[in-house]
């Protein structure tokens, strides 16, 4: 019986051709692969070498589109039908090489060199079965980012179909992190990330930004062709490192990848990097041809830049060119706090486009403002004030104020308010007074300075002496409970030259002080602030240019805790 030639033509399943009768015999069919592709075969597997080791873990993804994808071979119907497959061959006369390239594919198509064989029309027929639906959605995905990739490509001369790679890296997800911790749509580890340039810190890790990954990508990669000559070796030393591959090549005295990738030498996840690439270029190009035809491509990359201070979040940003948060985040993944870093003076930003303008004008209208929001909790059997004051990291004085109670038991079941403070971000009207020590850091002429909490000091006490408003204070350090600042700690704070050195008794002294004449001593002025809603001991020590320290002091608060309606002491300066 004649069995069929299995197409190469797109198929909707995997169609296996070979025969496993005597185990180790193996029939194969070599080129050159990186030479230019003149005989459409390369060298074959040995039949078991093209089923799946098992499942890859997914790389996981974080604030993207949601997704259940597995970025790598993992078919496990795929895997049975091909042992069903292999159980129908009784003779090697059934078994036949096959190698001619799918319709429309030839090798002027492809500047990347696109060798068909068994492992690669098992990844062709793959993506069009298993994993048509991921496929589907990275296709879709390319479409943000190929036209920019291809451009660096080109302008380093290096094949513009490797626009690909980060198809069977990421699947084009920026924020994919693998187990073993690679991250970004290069899937860049963080020494091969910083050996290339690209910054990793507590507030930036630039593998989340693509363009610039794709510098480092296409730097890496042209130089991995300039030592190994050939695109196959170069992408799967892309893969599994330049020391494996050179292990590779002197082990088995060849430079053929398919030669070298038939023995377990190199890792199954690196035998099967350049036919999955290969195939995924081979689709990409010409989806159309492969049943593909209702993709909807996601618009290129596009953007505007602007220069912005250290320490400038992202939130003040789209309040004021009212840019939707997630889009500007998008554009801007690689902050890993959504602020700019302290350590640069400016920060250039991604914008959509149109809105630059608008954000340069309204920026510095932005202020940074504290609110007390309020969560319910419910009353577990057993729980005390202490547990839920200590779970919530609030005084039991200040839970009780916000509940109106006194004291005694809880009641099970029974509806605590929390209260919380956050902070956030406000525009003021056009017509504002944009007072110094307020809204964002950095403008200006603003310096940086570090500040060592010393035993005793508080935030209040800290921002008083440095002439900041202590909410400000909290802001630059992300701080959103001032009471838990330890000794030791160091507070960044940006400051005007003439008060960068803190006005306390610490300051040090070069001489004794001069008697200066007998001068008036200025005398305090108190007035009342009625708290209206929405007020927090931060926003009005803001308000009234003192610090929240003062204002429990003067009015003999145990914590920051204040119902709209009291009356609080304000004490200030006059002659």
């Amino acid at each position: 019986m004649r069995t069929p030639m299995l197409s190469l033509v797109p198929a909707p399943a995997l169609v296996v051709r070979y025969l496993t009768g005597l185990l180790g015999v193996i029939l194969t069919v070599g080129v050159w692969a990186c030479a230019p592709i003149t005989v459409p075969f390369a060298s074959e597997p040995r039949p078991e070498e093209i089923r799946p080791a098992g499942k890859q873990p997914p790389a996981q993804v974080d604030n993207e589109p949601t997704e259940n994808e597995t970025l790598g071979f993992t078919p496990t119907r795929t895997t049975r039908f091909m042992e069903e497959e292999l159980t129908r061959f009784q003779t090697w006369k059934n078994w036949r090489p096959f190698g001619r390239p799918p319709p429309k594919i030839t090798p002027a198509t492809s500047d990347f060199p696109l060798i068909i064989n068994q492992r690669v029309q098992f990844f062709l027929d793959h993506f069009q079965g298993d994993l048509r639906p991921t496929f589907d959605r990275w296709l879709a995905r390319s479409g943000r980012y190929v036209p920019m990739i291809r451009k660096h490509l080109r302008e380093a001369g290096l094949p513009e179909d490797l626009a690909f790679l980060p198809m069977i890296e990421s699947g084009f997800t920026i924020t994919a992190v693998s187990p073993a911790r690679a991250v970004g749509p290069w899937q860049f580890m963080a020494p091969t990330a910083r050996q290339y340039g690209l910054v990793i810190n507590d507030y930036v890790d630039e593998r989340l930004n693509p363009v610039k990954a794709t510098q480092a990508a296409t730097a890496f990669l042209g130089g991995l062709y300039s030592e190994f000559g050939c695109w196959h070796l170069a992408t799967a030393a892309y893969n599994a490192g330049g020391g494996r591959l050179r292990g590779a090549i002197r082990r088995f005295d060849s430079n053929d990848f398919w030669k070298i990738s038939r023995h377990d030498h190199l890792a199954r996840e690196t035998r099967d990097y350049v036919p999955k690439l290969i195939a995924a270029i081979i689709i990409a190009r010409d989806p159309k041809a492969f049943g593909f035809t209702d993709i909807t491509y996601a618009e290129p990359l596009r953007y505007e830049t602007i220069e912005v201070p250290r320490w400038t979040f992202l939130e003040a940003v789209a309040l004021a060119g009212g840019i939707n948060l997630g889009e500007l985040h998008n554009l801007n993944r690689q902050l890993l706090r959504l602020v700019t870093p302290p350590d640069q003076a400016t920060y250039t930003l991604r914008l959509p486009r149109g809105t630059k303008q608008l954000v340069a004008t309204n920026l510095p209208r932005v202020r940074i403002v504290a609110q007390t929001e309020y969560k319910t909790h419910l009353v577990r059997r057993g729980e005390t004030l202490t547990q839920i004051s200590r779970n919530n990291q609030l005084s039991k004085s200040a839970l009780l104020k916000a509940n109106n109670l006194s004291s005694g038991p809880l009641a099970t079941g029974q509806r605590l308010r929390i209260p919380t403070q956050k902070t956030a971000f406000r525009l003021l009207p056009e017509n504002a007074e944009l007072r110094t020590g307020f809204g964002l850091p950095g403008g200006g002429g603003r310096g940086l300075i570090l500040h060592t909490i010393q035993p005793g000091e508080s935030l209040g006490l800290i921002a008083q002496r440095y002439g900041v408003s202590a909410i400000n204070l909290a802001a630059w350090n992300d701080i959103t409970d001032p009471n838990r600042v330890k000794a030791g700690q160091q507070l960044a704070l940006f400051l005007a030259p003439q008060t960068s050195r803190p006005t306390h008794d610490r300051t040090i002294k070069t001489a004794a002080p001069k008697r200066e004449p007998t001068v008036n001593q200025p005398r305090f002025t108190a007035t009342y602030h009625q708290v209206r809603s929405g007020d927090t001991l931060w926003s009005i020590a803001n308000e009234f240019q003192t610090t929240p320290t003062m204002l429990r002091k003067w009015n003999q608060l145990d914590d920051d805790l204040i119902h709209p309606g009291k009356q609080l002491i304000i004490r200030w300066a006059g002659r």
